[in-house]
């Protein structure tokens, strides 16, 4: 192809030149993706960014949609979003970004310290979060500690953040010493319970009647010392435990099916 040339007898393959991929860079040098509505407050970021040599700004985004797309072709080492990026917010741009692009470490950026956007960005796999109050310079610091695997909380918000961490795991404790009352069977149904399933779903999920369904309901409730179906789904879902139920069930389906092969 004309005007492109391999580098190091390296040649381009048509993959590489489609991402854009044109080995002009060091391997060594952090790529970064940013993301925001505001044109003038990426250049600045730009600006910033790139006045450190081992940093390049490989693609920019105007919302979270382009940022997804973004981050794709473009492989960056960090994405530094808006925590309220149009089309699709930050914490749904950076679970979606994780996803697609695992090895891709998230940034995130608020207009001030908001403890519930912190909490929902880290859950999504951000690794960092800082307000734009923060001088820029620090922008420089926070794309290197994320690069290199660390987590960032603004100061004043690591008491609260380790409050409710430790908070969370004595909620799943106790979460698990009330799942570790129930049967295999009811395992299951609270599994597919806590996904949105009814009683008919659940009964012809497991093979079960509908009232044989309706009576593992009623234990369960009685079990996780809840007055209501949405009240165990929102234990299961809030406690993190659905992940633990699933695969149980996984376990059990597993178990069965290899003990039948026996017979």
């Amino acid at each position: 192809m004309p005007g492109l040339k391999a580098l190091g007898n390296v040649p381009l393959r048509d993959a590489d030149i489609e991402r854009g991929c044109f080995l002009t860079q060091p391997p060594d040098r952090i790529r970064v993706l940013l993301a925001d509505r505001h044109a003038l407050f990426r250049e600045a970021m730009r600006a910033v960014l790139e006045s450190e040599a081992e940093i390049h700004v490989v693609a920019e985004a105007r919302d979270g949609l382009e940022a997804v797309s973004e981050a794709e072709r473009s492989l960056p080492h960090v994405a530094i979003l808006d925590v309220d990026l149009p089309m699709s917010d930050g914490a749904r741009t950076t679970a979606t970004i994780k996803a697609r692009v695992p090895e891709c470490q998230v940034l995130v950026l608020s207009a001030r310290e908001d403890y519930r956007s912190l909490i929902e960005v880290l859950d999504a796999g951000a690794s960092g979060y800082l307000t734009r109050e923060s001088p820029l310079a620090e922008l420089i610091q926070a794309t290197r500690a994320v690069h290199h695997g660390d987590t960032l909380v603004p100061p004043g918000m690591l008491g609260p953040l380790l409050s409710d961490l430790l908070r969370r795991k004595r909620d799943q404790d106790k979460g698990f010493e009330r799942i570790a009352r129930l049967t295999t069977r009811e395992r299951e149904v609270l599994a597919l319970l806590a996904q949105g399933s009814d009683n008919d779903s659940i009964a012809r999920s497991l093979v079960i009647s509908p009232q044989t369904a309706r009576t593992h309901i009623q234990n369960i409730l009685g079990k996780l010392e809840v007055h209501s179906r949405l009240e165990a789904a929102a234990f299961v879902m809030q406690s993190g435990l659905l992940a633990n139920l699933v695969r149980s069930d996984e376990m059990h389906v597993v178990a069965t099916v290899t003990n039948e092969g026996h017979r």
